[in-house]
């Protein structure tokens, strides 16, 4: 009786650890877990300042509360190829990303890839579109789920916190540059 129970508990644990496993096996490119988190704000002002400010780097601290500090390319709106390392707390998580710009179309569309260690770790784009009040300003970031773990995490706390992280940013970003 002995025996039975004992293999019946090897053979429970063996099952936990795998599925716990099975968890953390990093998801294949093909099997694409993305989110898309989209913020829109209408700006008080001319789609070229805009773009200007929202892509030169020393300014995001200023207006994304994830944003802690900028450092290399910082002082300009960036170009095609460059690239800025930014410290960001991202739904409470700390780190360093280095972005790449990977499409700049002034004064209307902006995109940068992100790396954290050498690995992808989302796209942020910018898209400005005129309108009566002055600028239609559109921000999504894209990030991908590397394994089911973080895909069931994203699903249950942290999507929402980066929505939300991202609504405070294009928020503050109207009220910066619309402050007289």
């Amino acid at each position: 009786m002995k025996m039975k129970t004992l293999l019946r508990a090897i053979v429970i644990v063996a099952c936990v650890a795998a599925v716990i496993g099975v968890l953390f096996i990093p998801l294949p490119r093909a099997f694409d877990l993305s989110t898309r988190i989209v913020s829109v704000v209408p700006i008080a002002r001319e789609n070229a300042a805009v773009f200007d400010y929202v892509t030169t780097p020393a300014h995001w601290p200023a207006w994304h509360p994830s944003s802690l500090s900028v450092a290399g390319a910082t002082d300009h709106s960036l170009e095609m190829g460059e690239q800025t390392t930014e410290e960001f707390r991202v739904a409470g998580r700390r780190g360093q990303v280095v972005w790449t710009v990977v499409e700049r179309k002034r004064p209307e569309k902006w995109t940068i890839d992100g790396a954290i260690d050498g690995r992808p770790a989302g796209t942020v784009s910018y898209a400005l579109t005129p309108d009566a009040q002055g600028t239609r300003f559109e921000r999504t970031f894209t990030y991908r789920s590397p394994t089911l773990w973080f895909a069931l995490l994203n699903a249950v706390l942290l999507r929402a916190k980066i929505q939300a992280e991202s609504d405070e940013a294009v928020a503050r970003l109207k009220a910066v540059l619309e402050k007289p």
